[in-house]
Formats: structure tokens, sequence, C-alpha cells
């Protein structure tokens, strides 16, 4: 199975990133589309970020029904940070029949080289690659498996919806509504 690993915070979900992996699925050569929930991104502070539990559980109800989007927390249980090309290696070992590639933003991609053997992670695997306003000029690595999508973006930010919680504006239609309920009714991000 060809398996699309789509890592990130998710914190929390929005329809941004389901509008992502829908994308995906339906314009590549994908069986699947994983979350991959991180635990603590090596690039990003945790301040602020959600029980990783609790983000997962975000996930699996935005996804809830959907057979070719699914949410993992293979994260939750390698060393901490989480590194990608540790992640691919421990799914492969895993699912041997699995073929796997990444789905990541321009935004993401421009960090690359910053990635623990990303050198690697280039030679070994495909990667799907969105566009974000102010990262089109995706720097294409010769001899690679790079595919630059002209997916469609919504200006939807995880930290646009954090703020409006803290500032009790809504967030109606930024998250699918069983998310939003969720984190009303344990008042998550105030």
């Amino acid at each position: 199975m060809k398996i699309g690993l789509y890592f990130g915070s998710f914190n929390p979900i929005h329809h941004g990133h389901l509008i992502i992996a829908n994308f995906v699925l339906q314009n590549c050569d994908l069986d699947q589309v994983w979350f991959v929930v991180s635990p603590q991104n090596p690039l990003k502070p945790t301040l602020g970020l959600l029980n990783e539990y609790q983000r997962l559980f975000l996930v699996n109800i935005a996804i809830e029904g959907e057979n070719k989007l699914r949410a993992t927390d293979i994260e939750f249980r390698l060393p901490r940070p989480s590194f990608t090309i540790d992640t691919l290696t421990y799914l492969e070992e895993k699912y041997p029949n699995h073929q796997f590639s990444l789905v990541m933003g321009s935004d993401s991609f421009s960090n690359l080289p910053r990635w623990k053997n990303y050198e690697k992670i280039l030679k070994n695997y495909k990667i799907y690659v969105y566009t974000r306003s102010g990262y089109e000029n995706i720097n294409k690595y010769p001899d690679t498996k790079i595919t630059v999508l002209n997916a469609p973006l919504l200006q939807i930010s995880a930290t646009h919806i954090r703020n409006n919680i803290k500032e009790g504006k809504s967030i109606r239609y930024l998250v699918p509504d069983k998310v939003m309920e969720e984190i009303e009714r344990n008042r998550y991000y105030q």
C-alpha cells in the first residue's frame, strides 16, 4: 500500500489540514494519508502545545468515517524529540509491505536542510510539497522525487485558531464541528 505521511503538531487539526490531505489523495498515487501526530517537533517550541493524546483524539474525530485517512501515534513510542528519518525507519521495519512518502508544505520543505539526515530522506522517499504563501520558490534538489502540488490553500493556521479561543472568538468553520465541540467542552487553549 502507498502511504502519504502528513507530519504535524495538529494543535489543533483544522479544515486546512483536511483539505490538503484530501487533495493529495485525489491527485497523487497514494492509497491512504496518515496524519502523524508529533509529540515534540525539534524545530518548534512546546509552549502552548496540547497534550499529544488530546491532539490525536481531535485528529481521530476530525477524520471519523474516512477510510483513506488515518491518525497514528507512532511517534509517541519513539525517542523525543521526533525526527522524521527515525520515524520513517521505524515504519519501514513495522510495515515492510507499505511504501511511504512525505506530504509537507513548502514552508516545512524550506527547512529541510535543518532536519536530521535530510539527504537520506531526499534520496529515498517521494515528497509531495504543497505551496504555501511566502514559500513559492521551492528549491528543487537534483535527482530527487519531489512533486510540487498546487493544492487549494486556506489562510487558516492553528495559531490563529488558538488565538481566537483565547480572545473568546468563534472557531466555527475553521475546524470540524466535532473538533470545535471537544475543544469547547474541555476548555482547550484557554
